[in-house]
């Protein structure tokens, strides 16, 4: 009769829980890492044994694919924040991460970057390290922020946008079939003392409408800092402050584009005379003609009229938890030179 009483007792106790007995699932987090194998400079031999060896397996299951064609790392992206892939690692070059982050904006799946390309330009904006096996370091940390990302004629942007000298220069390189730092600092120098630059109508959609026209060497719409390699265009920008930094350098010659130049890699072009640096939310640009854009980096052939917006915390990533964005201060050295 007691332990009858006792079986009772515990039938009604688990009765009125209402328990269940479900099978335990895997509370780990989803990693995907998106790997383009013909991209960048830097070797990604031994990858999926860095992976092992440097995620915590016991927090996050991971799965390593492969792109296969342009626009693949899009579409894996994706389909992974669909499945409610917790983080995305594009691994490769800044048209990689471009491509990743493409199909992440809007969703609650984190973009994380293992960069592997000659450029960088947002990983070096976001802190991450260069090096493949201490990035994948900050991917295992796994803390995570939401940024702004911009939109040019309905293409996403993530680091900068523009046209003018820049955008000619990447339609050229992209044509060469050659790729490196080099090839494109010849054609810099080479290009850089023929282009003439162009003429725009430019309207701050949100500061009263004016439309301003100008002569202008080139345009550019900076959501981070740099193009890359350390080129600091926007060197104020923020990917947190809701807003773009819009460069816009005069037609220059001789010693001036010289001095540009420098100020590109010294922090400082906000402070060179030949520059004129705003902030705007939305932006409507026209030209004469149809000619060349980028978004980071990649070239395209876009009309005459322009529209370039910024969307506030709308792209998921992955942080460095020391340094969270990139904050440009330009040396002593190159301080004293705008003196």
């Amino acid at each position: 009769m007691f332990v009858f009483e006792i079986f009772l007792f515990f039938h009604s106790s688990f009765s009125d829980k209402n328990c269940t007995f479900a099978p335990m699932q895997d509370a780990r987090k989803q990693l995907l890492f998106i790997v383009n194998p013909i991209s960048g400079t830097s070797s990604k031999k031994g990858f999926d044994a860095m992976v092992e060896q440097v995620i915590d397996h016991n927090r996050f299951l991971c799965n390593i694919v492969r792109t296969e064609y342009a626009g693949h790392a899009a579409v894996l992206a994706a389909d992974a924040a669909t499945a409610g892939t917790d983080i995305c690692v594009a691994v490769g070059g800044d048209g990689t991460v471009n491509e990743v982050a493409r199909g992440l904006v809007g969703t609650n799946t984190a973009l994380g970057i293992v960069p592997c390309g000659s450029g960088n330009g947002l990983a070096r904006h976001l802190c991450m390290p260069m090096n493949i096996k201490r990035a994948l370091g900050i991917i295992n940390e796994g803390q995570t922020d939401t940024f702004d990302y911009g939109i040019i004629n309905g293409h996403p942007f993530f680091c900068t946008c523009g046209m003018g000298f820049d955008a000619h220069v990447s339609l050229l390189f992209s044509q060469s079939g050659k790729r490196g730092l080099g090839t494109y600092a010849r054609m810099v120098l080479q290009e850089g003392l023929k282009y003439k630059g162009d003429s725009y109508d430019v309207t701050i959609e949100d500061a009263g409408g004016e439309t301003q026209h100008l002569e202008a060497f080139l345009i550019a719409c900076g959501n981070a800092a740099q193009y890359g390699n350390n080129t600091y265009i926007a060197p104020e920008a923020s990917m947190q402050d809701g807003l773009l930094d819009v460069i816009i350098i005069e037609p220059i010659r001789g010693l001036g584009a010289t001095r540009v130049l420098v100020d590109l890699f010294t922090k400082t072009i906000k402070n060179n005379p030949h520059v004129t640096h705003t902030l705007a939310r939305h932006l409507h640009i026209h030209r004469p003609s149809d000619g060349a854009v980028h978004y980071d980096g990649d070239p395209a052939i876009m009309g005459s009229d322009i529209d370039i917006s910024i969307v506030p915390r709308g792209l998921k990533a992955v942080v460095n938890p020391r340094v969270v964005e990139d904050k440009a201060q330009p040396g002593r050295l190159a301080k004293m030179l705008h003196i």
